[in-house]
């Protein structure tokens, strides 16, 4: 990876995934997005069953909401949502796969 690689400079997601992760080398913050990512699917799966539209609020919340802490207070960066919103999201679930499937430590 080019240290001249940004973020904003990804055009596929290919090339933008190898810079998300690195904005990700916090163990710490791996964790908050583990977490904040499980509680979103627990809240999705509450929204199908119990069809509470509060449930897509709450995990919107603990999504980004954990996520987020990850970043500002151990990462010490912004999130790359504020800056690839759509990758972002992208990128938080292909990690969230990696870490069950052990590519990726917590």
């Amino acid at each position: 990876m080019n240290a001249n690689n940004s973020i904003q400079d990804a055009t596929t997601f290919a090339s933008f995934y190898p810079l998300y992760l690195a904005e990700h080398s916090n163990r710490m913050c791996r964790r908050l997005h583990f977490v904040g990512s499980t509680a979103a699917l627990g809240c999705l799966i509450m929204l199908l069953v119990a069809r509470q539209p509060m449930f897509l609020i709450y995990g919107l919340l603990a999504g980004y909401g954990f996520a987020w802490i990850g970043h500002f207070f151990f990462e010490k960066n912004k999130p790359a949502s504020f800056k690839r919103p759509i990758y972002s999201f992208m990128g938080d679930w292909v990690m969230y796969k990696d870490i069950w499937l052990n590519k990726i430590t917590i």
